[in-house]
């Protein structure tokens, strides 16, 4: 710690002609703020005047669930049988042009004002980074963010960070020693030396729940068949139909054909589960493929992300995995508008006037649909009341360019009898094999036909320079599933097969 702020601060008097005592000293503890995912350095300073009127003020940008740590400090402090201040506090949190949000401020402040009040040593509370909640009787409560600060911490070269005993085994993934704290008076006892942290308990494995299996799946070969080179390649998936044709059951069991993430993708998708506190105890880390399925009804903000606090949104808690948007047509065309930044570049950017947060948001979508508001169109058994103006704004929720960045479109017909009665068909365990070996060949080249028919393809069908990639791609998944030496017309011709049927088109 620099030497203007180990010193006793001393003037000669107030401006109310007082002489300032000698614990009139200022302290600074040391956590983050998060912007977006990114942690910035936050220097908690306290400044306490003991011969001052008795106040406690905290500045520098703090919203109201900072500014209400005024008083969870207070009572934690007396709750920990040490003795808070008795004149005036003044707490800063710098730098002061960027907003601090949240409860995890608790702790770093109630260590800044104790260490100005000359109950802890300063020079420990320079070698470590604080976070957590305080409740009013002094213990500490988990807070979001975690991983993000205790990274933040490392990468300043801090040695350990305090932060409550539920989330230090989240704090030991960023490669930090982490002080699992129950009780604020823990941390003072530690921080003194006269405490042992306790040890760290890794987090007993569990079995991930079971996936909704495609045996259940009666029928629709060509949709199964759909989601399977969807797993394999990663592929944007829209199914439509009739209500009752099995597109949601389906949908919901392509997470069961995904391989288990990779430890950096999972230490990623962690980090954002973790600063919107939404990261279980048990598993502090997502191994697992992320699967979300917002209601139609969900803001924009919801879905991609922002609002006052800027949150990641649905679209950034699908990063490495799937967001599944049910009843796509149902959803505000300026939301489904708003999803194309991402599905173009993995990321959703959010601007305010304060500055900029990114998130990442490389999301594998799936959607599904009906054919027309009253459900009926597509249906032989069934007619359809639509007028054309209805169905002219139904069709209208949907651009065309949302639509050509779907790789496969299927329209699914209503099973028939014969195969609602069938046997399972077969199962996730024995296509996530195939899916898995897929995705680990890369690189395939195209022959000739495959190139021809790709080209003739550009001038006789609708197909956007976007659309051509996405075949192209498509087809290059297609060839892996058939364990292809490389990628041939009969590829190209089963991907271009999948693209949006003219009846989808706005």
């Amino acid at each position: 710690m620099s030497d203007d702020l180990q010193r006793v601060t001393k003037l000669p008097e107030s401006r109310d002609g007082c002489p300032r005592s000698v614990g009139d000293v200022l302290a600074r503890a040391v956590t983050h703020a998060l912007v977006g995912l990114e942690p910035r350095r936050v220097e908690v300073e306290a400044d306490v005047y003991e011969n001052g009127l008795p106040a406690f003020a905290i500045v520098g940008l703090p919203d109201r669930a900072c500014a209400e740590a005024r008083q969870r400090v207070r009572s934690g402090i007396h709750a920990a049988e040490l003795r808070f201040p008795k004149g005036r506090v003044t707490v800063n949190l710098a730098p002061a042009g960027l907003r601090k949000e949240g409860s995890g401020y608790d702790l770093p402040i109630a260590l800044a004002v104790l260490a100005a009040s000359q109950q802890l040593p300063h020079d420990e509370l320079d070698r470590h980074a604080s976070i957590g909640e305080l409740a009013l009787d002094g213990r500490l409560r988990r807070v979001g963010g975690v991983l993000a600060v205790a990274e933040g911490a490392r990468r300043m070269g801090l040695e350990r960070v305090l932060c409550p005993s539920e989330s230090a085994a989240e704090a030991a993934l960023a490669g930090i020693e982490p002080i699992p704290v129950r009780h604020l008076a823990d941390a003072v006892a530690y921080l003194r030396g006269e405490l042992e942290p306790d040890p760290i308990v890794p987090p007993r494995a569990h079995d991930p729940p079971p996936l909704p299996d495609l045996a259940d799946v009666r029928g629709q070969e060509r949709a199964r068949r759909a989601l399977e080179i969807a797993a394999a390649g990663g592929h944007n998936l829209l199914l439509a139909g009739p209500p009752g044709t099995g597109k949601t059951m389906l949908a919901r069991r392509l997470p069961g054909l995904l391989p288990a993430l990779e430890p950096a993708a999972a230490l990623e998708v962690t980090r954002i589960y973790s600063v919107a506190g939404l990261l279980s105890v048990e598993q502090p880390l997502v191994t697992v493929p992320p699967f979300r399925a917002p209601h139609h009804s969900a803001s924009t903000a919801a879905i991609v992300g922002g609002g006052p606090g800027i949150r990641p949104g649905e679209a950034s808690l699908a990063h490495r995995g799937v967001l599944l948007l049910d009843e796509l047509a149902e959803f505000a065309r300026p939301t489904l508008e708003a999803l194309r930044q991402p599905l173009e570049d993995g990321v959703v950017s959010i601007a305010r006037a304060a500055g900029r947060a990114i998130f990442p948001a490389r999301f594998q979508l799936v959607a599904t649909m009906n054919l027309c508001p009253c459900g009926a169109r597509g249906d032989p058994a069934a007619q359809c009341t639509c007028s054309g103006q209805r169905l002219a704004a139904y069709r209208d929720k949907l651009s065309r360019a949302l639509l050509d960045r779907f790789d496969l479109v299927v329209t699914m017909p209503r099973p028939r009898a014969v195969e609602l009665a069938a046997g399972p068909s077969e199962a996730s365990a024995q296509v996530a094999p195939r899916v898995a070996a897929a995705r680990g060949r890369e690189g395939l080249s195209r022959t000739g036909d495959a190139d021809a028919l790709l080209s003739r393809a550009v001038e006789r069908l609708p197909l956007s320079g976007r659309g051509r990639a996405r075949v192209a791609r498509t087809a290059r998944t297609i060839a892996a599933l058939a364990e292809a030496d490389a990628v041939a017309a009969e590829h190209v011709a089963e991907a271009l097969a999948y693209r949006s049927p003219q009846e989808l088109a706005a």
